[in-house]
């Protein structure tokens, strides 16, 4: 026969909202779906929704503030044995549960619960039942966000990436073909806890630049310098991919601006199949080289004219 003001902690003047607030801070702590095993805090949440339920009927709130009815909601009298409509009455075998009265009374808690699980918890546990009038879907945990930073090479070759969860347990994640910046990874139930089950981690993949590499859609290009030498009488020159560096033969007679193409060696399209490595030859010529200076100038060929197609 405890005292409602006493179990929600509220004054006796204490307003309808006071009431309610202090109601949604007590259930969020105390819901069964949160204290699984926990009988104590079970038992204290009944206490707590019945004297909530007590003090916002404002008919039996007056009554039990005259004496007319204990916390219980039962007569006062020592020789009154009937019950006040819509109290809190025992079930079966001693259990509490709650029976509507005639207007409602506590029939409806889920204004309190959608706003304590999301808009769509119940009241948990064995509870629904009695707190609305029809079974409600519990609300799943929250997503948590998380954002990958992934290596050019890495996001090129789908290599595993491994990732560190707010818990503190690791994953070794599987990039999917196609991935680039701005790609979402969906992990089931690797989010927040809830009554429900637990949300899901939403993973959103940061490509990091190379230094030399960059992409073209699904092909990868790359700047290459080459020597003179190299460019007029052909050479096989080392070239950086994202598998490491591997041999490209630089035609003889090749001059800037030629593109020579590494087959299978860009990112993985979603169809399976994957882009090139583009590589583009810049002729780099020797700073104040007297040898080659002398050598163009004394050259019959210096006089051609590269540009005259352009009319110019």
């Amino acid at each position: 026969m405890a005292d409602p003001y006493a179990v929600l902690g509220v004054a006796r003047d204490a307003s309808e909202a006071d009431i309610k607030k202090a109601y949604r801070t007590l259930a969020k702590e105390l819901h069964p779906d949160r204290n699984k095993d926990n009988k104590a805090a079970s038992d204290r949440f009944s206490k707590v929704t019945q004297a909530y339920d007590l003090l916002t009927d404002k008919a039996k709130r007056a009554r039990f503030d005259r004496g007319e009815i204990d916390g219980d909601g039962n007569p006062a009298s020592p020789f009154g044995y009937g019950q006040a409509p819509g109290g809190f009455r025992p079930g079966p075998g001693g259990r509490g549960g709650f029976e509507p009265g005639p207007d409602g009374g506590a029939g409806d808690f889920s204004d309190i619960f959608e706003g304590l699980f999301g808009g769509r918890g119940t009241a948990g546990g064995g509870f629904s039942s009695g707190f609305g009038k029809r079974q409600q879907q519990q609300v799943k945990g929250g997503n948590v966000a998380y954002r990958l930073k992934v290596p050019f090479e890495d996001a090129a070759t789908l290599s595993p990436q491994r990732i560190t969860l707010a818990d503190g347990k690791t994953i070794d994640l599987k990039l999917p073909p196609g991935v680039e910046t701005g790609t979402q990874m969906r992990l089931s139930g690797k989010g927040d806890p809830g009554p429900g089950g637990a949300g899901d981690a939403i993973v959103t993949i940061e490509v990091q630049p190379h230094r030399f590499l960059t992409r073209d859609g699904d092909d990868v290009r790359i700047d290459l310098p080459v020597g003179l030498a190299e460019a007029v009488l052909g050479a096989k020159v080392r070239v950086p991919t994202v598998e490491g560096p591997v041999m490209l033969s630089v035609p003889a007679g090749s001059t800037s601006g030629k593109t020579l193409r590494l087959k299978g060696r860009g990112f993985h399209r979603k169809d399976g199949a994957r882009g090139d490595q583009l590589v583009t030859l810049l002729v780099d010529l020797p700073a104040d080289d007297a040898a080659l200076a002398e050598f163009v100038a004394g050259w019959e060929g210096r006089t051609m004219d590269p540009r005259g197609k352009f009319g110019v």
